[in-house]
């Protein structure tokens, strides 16, 4: 990754007007004074370099488990683009300090607590620039993605040929004033949606298939009658990858007495539509972010240098916080379509637990009680962080956003929500099994043969977790989605 030449042509010359103020005798914060409640405390220049290096050094002050590596980077990569944006006073050699930690694979260890999300995410990011000054400790990315031992970063800098920075006026600031933590984890989160809204979708028509429901229901012109954007992409979906299903077309018609289904297979397309509704309005929100300058003090265009609030994770935190709540409700119908299936008495015609000899084996009633499990967990998830101000700094921080709490809890949100849907698959995979000869769809099948790959089909009892935890690795990988789609009904 280089940085443009531009880019740092804009960045030296918004340096020239921090240097200016620097010479200033008069306090500009950030520049010549103390942070936070200490912003009145004037700080002579021949005492700003050590400024600079305490801030970062008392604010790295992270505590808990080691927060993944692909958040860490993005962390990296979306603090260099402030950065990069010329409007946060940093010389040239920070820019590419950061360009350089990022290409040669140097992964800071941050840690999971230690954010208030305002004035953004000091602490994470603190630690961040902690590395850039070669010390705390990194670990090292190779070509494989692999992360090595924790090590000084003073250590990892000299290897990959890249030199501490030392911090001048203004920059200490620069380096942690944002939302990226918040930001990263949830373009992260929105990533991971794409495919698991897809999979849900395939999840719940397999369950539909297996279940001998009706795709009536998701008719064009039916789903037209209430717009809602998401519901349609869902209605379709489920549409295209039950149209050539034999198993439902062997019971459409008069003979089919079932007026209609149960709202967790007729209203697939109302619960998974609202939450790619509520993902689409997330995304928003990230574009914006992502567009944005975040720092305090900042540099306006036309040369001033001016306080401000835009540090604060308010409209991140809260679309954090919305999509946690959309993921354990797609989660929860799931779980109740997958419990439909194991129960004799609405299953129509499975075995109980679709177990191969009743009462010798439990068959899938224990995958079930580890998808409720996690649903009840999705649900505490999904209670708002971000309404939980807590004044830090002597009461000049007086309220705060959480938006790092609240990214960290949809994290282990999506994660729940994939080891679900997997459950869900891997149960209708087993009742397709059980309704032969009758087949399923194109799209279904494909995903049932791909099941079939890592998890045994109908038969006596085996060990499950195995099982379980293949399916949701195929889930996570984007693969279930992605043959769903390669097969689906035209």
């Amino acid at each position: 990754m280089d940085v443009a030449a531009e880019a740092l042509a804009r960045v030296a010359e918004t340096r020239s007007v921090i240097d200016g103020l620097a010479a200033d005798p008069h306090p500009h914060y950030g520049v010549s004074t103390g942070f936070g409640a200490l912003a009145t405390t004037f700080i002579a220049s021949d005492r700003r370099l050590q400024l600079q290096a305490s801030l970062i050094r008392s604010h790295a002050a992270g505590t808990g488990a080691e927060v993944e590596a692909e958040v860490v980077r993005g962390l990296q990569l979306l603090r260099l683009q402030t950065l990069a944006s010329g409007r946060t006073g940093v010389r040239p050699v920070v820019v590419e300090t950061y360009a350089a930690l990022l290409n040669a694979g140097i992964v800071p260890i941050v840690r999971e607590y230690g954010s208030l999300g305002c004035s953004g995410d000091l602490a994470p990011l603190a630690h961040i620039a902690l590395a850039a000054m070669g010390e705390g400790e990194v670990r090292v990315r190779d070509s494989e993605g692999r992360l090595g031992d924790a090590q000084p970063a003073s250590d990892a800098l000299a290897a990959a040929g890249v030199a501490p920075v030392v911090l001048v006026e203004k920059e200490g600031l620069a380096l942690i004033n944002g939302t990226d933590g918040m930001l990263g984890m949830l373009v992260l989160a929105l990533h991971d949606l794409d495919d698991l809204l897809v999979t849900a979708d395939v999840a719940a028509a397999m369950s539909i298939e297996s279940q001998l429901g009706t795709d009536a229901v998701f008719a064009a012109d039916l789903m037209a009658l209430r717009p809602q954007a998401g519901q349609a992409t869902s209605a379709a979906n489920l549409r295209a990858f039950l149209g050539d299903s034999p198993i439902v077309h062997s019971h459409k018609g008069p003979e089919d007495g079932r007026v209609q289904d149960a709202y967790s297979l007729r209203c697939s397309p109302q619960v998974h539509g609202a939450a790619r509704d509520t993902a689409g309005y997330a995304t928003s929100i990230a574009h914006r972010e992502l567009a944005s300058v975040v720092d305090n003090p900042v540099i306006t265009l036309d040369g001033r240098i001016e306080s401000n609030g835009n540090f604060h994770g308010a409209p991140v935190a809260a679309v954090l916080d919305f999509l946690a709540i959309s993921v354990a409700d797609v989660a929860s119908v799931s779980e109740r379509r997958t419990d439909r299936a194991l129960d004799p008495a609405r299953n129509r015609g499975l075995p109980p637990f679709l177990a191969d000899e009743v009462g010798v084996d439990s068959g899938l009633m224990i995958a079930q009680y580890a998808a409720a499990g996690i649903v009840s967990e999705l649900k505490r998830l999904a209670v708002p962080a971000s309404v939980d101000s807590i004044p830090s700094s002597a009461m000049q921080e007086d309220h705060v956003s959480m938006g790092w709490a609240a990214a960290r809890k949809l994290r282990r949100a999506i994660d729940g929500l994939a080891r679900v849907l997997a459950i869900e698959i891997l149960t209708g995979a087993r009742a397709l099994d059980l309704r032969a000869p009758l087949q399923p769809g194109a799209a279904t099948g494909a995903v049932r043969d791909l099941v079939r790959t890592v998890a045994g089909g109908p038969g006596p009892d085996t060990f499950l977790s195995p099982d379980m935890e293949a399916v949701t690795a195929l889930v996570q990988s984007g693969a279930i989605a992605r043959i769903a789609k390669e097969h689906a009904h035209d």
